[in-house]
């Protein structure tokens, strides 16, 4: 697909999700900018759902930075332990929270250069609490979601996230980056799934070229 093919195939996204999500929301449930992280956090190889079932008794025990920064491992990882890798990831929290405390004044960072200084954070992790906590959009983040909807409609040929990131602002306006994550993860929940996509329920299906790592297009380009 040529440079300005792809550009006319990202306008023909940008409406269609427009159309089918007008107004975005991030999934998992935060309240502020910590809990954000947090929860961001935690959901690394994890779904939303399970993290958000979690998260109230998280934040209810350790409310801010400056107290997880003293919790236990033990007992932060039990209350964890269903996200998966809880050892780690309470080892990250916990870390986080003492670098928030200790180096920026208990508050969460808002640039994507001290973002990605904390333990357990990298460039998805940053650009979803830029823009979900702080309607900054440095970057665009690339979860599962993302990658594969944006590599299926020809939007990239990269399946590194900060490859296909780089691919994806160069098409979509950059005040639009932070709707796109959240309107591709949503797409990919209800329509565009890994196993079983649901191609005669998805208007973009006339113009989608159905594409998958190491294969070529199941429709004509």
């Amino acid at each position: 697909m040529t440079a300005e093919r792809r550009k006319k195939q990202a306008q023909k996204t940008l409406e269609a999700l427009r159309r089918r999500y007008p107004e975005p929301a991030g999934l998992l449930a935060a309240r502020n900018a910590f809990e954000l992280l947090a929860a961001t956090i935690l959901a690394a190889q994890c779904t939303d759902a399970r993290v958000n079932s979690i998260t109230p008794e998280l934040f209810r025990r350790w409310p801010d930075a400056q107290t997880l920064a003293g919790a236990a491992p033990e007992e932060l990882e039990s209350v964890i332990r269903p996200t998966g890798f809880y050892k780690n990831k309470a080892k990250n929290l916990i870390a986080t929270s003492r670098r928030i405390r200790d180096v920026f004044k208990g508050e969460v960072p808002r640039t994507l250069e001290n973002l990605i200084t904390l333990p357990g954070v990298a460039r998805k992790t940053a650009n979803v609490v830029l823009f979900g906590a702080f309607g900054i959009n440095e970057g665009l983040a690339v979860d599962t979601h993302v990658k594969r909807i944006a590599f299926r409609l020809g939007l990239t040929e990269q399946t590194y996230p900060d490859a296909v990131e780089k691919d994806l602002t160069a098409l979509f306006p950059r005040e639009e980056w932070g709707n796109v994550n959240h309107r591709m993860v949503w797409f990919g929940r209800d329509v565009c799934r890994a196993r079983a996509p649901a191609c005669g329920a998805c208007e973009m299906s006339s113009f989608c070229p159905k594409l998958t790592p190491g294969k070529k297009s199941t429709t004509p380009s």
